[in-house]
């Protein structure tokens, strides 16, 4: 099946034809999403898998928010802020930016909300004691073990909310810290 991808605008539609010729898009055109838009993405959804990907900050963020909430069912694929800055000025953020590699993961990596009944839910205290909330180091820790998840930049409460979204249980989340502090134990 081949997908259609939602993006903000032009240039990332762009830049995805780059890495992928064929590819479809359909553009936000920015923040101010509107009916017509929302319209166009649900008819997709009917007959297309449709992907989200939106640029890491918060204007793409709120996109995406509105996307998912008026049209279940779209799956969502997420970018690092990292991989996505300007490489000649660092100012400006975008999936635009992005090299190759980095678009063909985003792509390869799609998430769905979960929409079963009884969704796990990680508690605090588990958060807590996993080091993802409440440290010194929380936002690094947190941060990487995100990127390994490949659910997209967050805070405390935007993480845990992205566990439950996407139906990430207490033991993946356990396994991909795991995994990342392999990772980081290789590398010192």
């Amino acid at each position: 099946m081949n997908p259609i991808i939602v993006v903000e605008g032009r240039d990332d539609t762009r830049r995805l034809k780059e890495v992928f010729p064929e590819i479809e898009t359909i553009e936000t055109n920015g923040s101010a999403i509107d009916e017509e838009t929302i319209a166009l993405i649900q008819k997709a959804l009917q007959t297309r898998e449709v992907i989200v990907f939106t640029d890491p900050d918060y204007p793409g963020t709120r996109i995406r928010n509105i996307i998912q909430e008026r049209v279940p069912g779209v799956k969502h694929a997420f970018i690092e802020r990292e991989e996505a800055v300007r490489k000649d000025n660092h100012k400006s953020l975008g999936v635009e930016h992005a090299s190759t590699e980095s678009i063909q993961r985003a792509l390869e990596s799609v998430h769905e909300i979960s929409t079963e009944a009884g969704k796990p839910v990680i508690s605090q205290a588990t958060l807590m004691e996993l080091g993802f909330i409440g440290r010194p180091d929380s936002t690094t820790r947190r941060q990487a073990v995100a990127d390994f998840l490949k659910i997209g930049h967050t805070n405390g409460k935007q993480f845990a909310k992205r566990l439950q979204l996407f139906g990430i249980t207490e033991e993946q989340l356990r396994a991909a810290l795991e995994a990342v502090l392999e990772n980081e134990d290789k590398h010192e």
